[in-house]
């Protein structure tokens, strides 16, 4: 006997990310077809039942005949359901019609139950006449054998065609089609081993042989019970977004182990025909750049769709303070969240607690007294962050919001010969190249590049051209500015 097709679903079409899972024309085209020549198959067996099963009498036929009549109800509606599921979203949908498709299974179920009710109501009855001494003699007859093996072919060409397409489109109503003729197969072996057992004991005149037929039809009840709840605990799983448990846990960890993802707040999946979507509630670390939290959020769907191929991922970031963050960062953040620059800070230890230096931007038109109230409030909620700080000097700057066009310099050799003459001072300093000096308004800026050792500190560094700056802006004080930029010495711009 041919064993049941498997049809849960193994794979998912490959999606594009942040689409709405929307199955090809192909797909859509092959679902329909496959759906058509269900119903067509489901009728004409159907009539072969019933007409087989009033001719013979034959309580096993004639529940076949309701089976096969609930599956041409049933494929019709799936038909329909179709249609309707394969529709793209719209303004009233925004996750499509694929539901439609669950609905529909689930209304399969009900009229899966009412047969199978109606047989074992019919063949209690007949086991009772039969203990009353009534007789349950059928004629014998090949048309019953011959619809039976029919019908087990049929249903087994088309439920191994319903499970392919069904597995290839994730279609839960193709699924429940599959089933229903899968249980036809069952069901019609057990009606037929009923209906040999009742013409050999009828030939061979043993009459307890007669109850074959009505138990047939029980055992055709049961596999109809089975197969219904199976489809039923899976219809009602997914209308109610069931997620399996190891499938959310893998999605976690696999989220987890993503660098810069500090905390999973919460983890939401939900199924809509053959679409699959998820919604992530994330906590990144509050100091990392829009882009590097982008890149986190682009890992972090390709890792829920490693899993669960194809699903239309919606990632919500929220900053959350890491335990590996500096008082630098700690500060940095407060001035962020304030969406204010702070750059220059500067963190001393004291003795009755840290002293702050920072220097603050805010726009040029901003008057003293909203500045000041910004500047206060900000040292506010820095000492709120962290209660070891005692002071805070912040230095308050006007944003640039105008480009300006320097004029370079070239009269005034003697600021770039004294700034060789500087560099001798400090023998760290292999060598500067790259001067310029240029004119802004009435101010003169400078800048230059200069090599160090390339296993240098940025400390040590930072230090080195510090000094040098200071050393050259004493013996210039016309030299507003000197920008130095640091080069190893294996590369840099010499």
């Amino acid at each position: 006997m041919p064993e049941l097709p498997q049809s849960r679903p193994a794979s998912l079409p490959v999606l594009r990310p942040g689409v709405p899972a929307a199955p090809s024309r192909d797909i859509i085209q092959i679902k329909r077809e496959i759906a058509l020549r269900s119903v067509l198959a489901a009728s004409a067996i159907t009539l072969l039942k019933i007409i087989t099963g009033i001719a013979t009498g034959s309580l096993g036929m004639l529940s076949e005949a309701a089976h096969s009549a609930i599956d041409l109800i049933a494929s019709t509606m799936t038909l329909l359901s179709l249609r309707v599921a394969d529709m793209p979203p719209d303004e009233d949908h925004s996750y499509g019609h694929g539901r439609v498709e669950s609905l529909s299974a689930f209304a399969e179920t009900l009229f899966m139950l009412a047969s199978s009710g109606w047989i074992i109501f019919e063949a209690v009855k007949r086991v009772q006449h039969y203990r009353h001494g009534q007789s349950l003699q059928l004629p014998f007859s090949l048309w019953p054998i011959l619809v039976l093996l029919l019908s087990i072919a049929v249903d087994y060409t088309r439920s191994r065609q319903l499970a392919a397409v069904a597995q290839q489109a994730h279609s839960q109503a193709l699924e429940a089609e599959a089933l229903h003729f899968g249980t036809d197969i069952w069901s019609s072996f057990a009606v037929l081993l009923g209906l040999a057992a009742v013409y050999l004991g009828q030939h061979f005149g043993i009459r307890q042989l007669q109850l074959a037929d009505p138990l047939a039809a029980l055992i055709v009840s049961i596999i109809i019970l089975t197969v219904t709840y199976r489809l039923f605990r899976e219809t009602v799983d997914a209308l109610l977004d069931k997620t399996p448990p190891e499938t959310r846990r893998g999605m976690i960890d696999a989220v987890r182990r993503i660098p810069g993802v500090v905390s999973v707040n919460q983890l939401r999946m939900r199924r809509a025909g053959p679409a699959y979507f998820a919604d992530v509630t994330l906590g990144m670390a509050r100091t990392i750049s829009f882009q590097r939290s982008e890149q986190i959020v682009s890992a972090v769907t390709e890792a829920i769709q490693s899993i669960t191929p194809g699903t239309d991922v919606v990632v919500h970031t929220v900053p959350t303070a890491d335990v590996h963050e500096s008082v630098f960062d700690r500060v940095r953040a407060v001035a962020s969240r304030a969406d204010l620059s702070i750059h220059d800070v500067s963190i001393q230890q004291l003795e009755d607690g840290l002293y702050l230096e920072q220097h603050l931007e805010l726009p040029a038109a901003t008057h003293l007294r909203d500045a000041h109230e910004t500047v206060s409030r900000i040292e506010a909620d820095m000492r709120r962050e962290v209660p070891d700080i005692h002071r805070i000097l912040t230095h308050i700057e006007s944003e640039v919001d105008a480009i300006e066009h320097p004029v370079p310099v070239e009269r005034d050799r003697l600021l770039i010969a004294d700034l060789r003459v500087a560099v001798k001072d400090f023998p760290e300093i292999e060598d500067i190249h790259d001067i310029t000096a240029m004119q802004h308004g009435d101010r003169v800026d400078m800048s230059c590049h200069c090599t160090l050792p390339d296993d240098w500190s940025m400390d040590r560094v930072h230090r080195s051209i510090s000094g040098l700056e200071a050393a050259f802006l004493r013996q210039h004080p016309e030299v507003d500015r000197l920008l130095i930029h640091p080069e190893p010495a294996t590369d840099n711009a010499r």
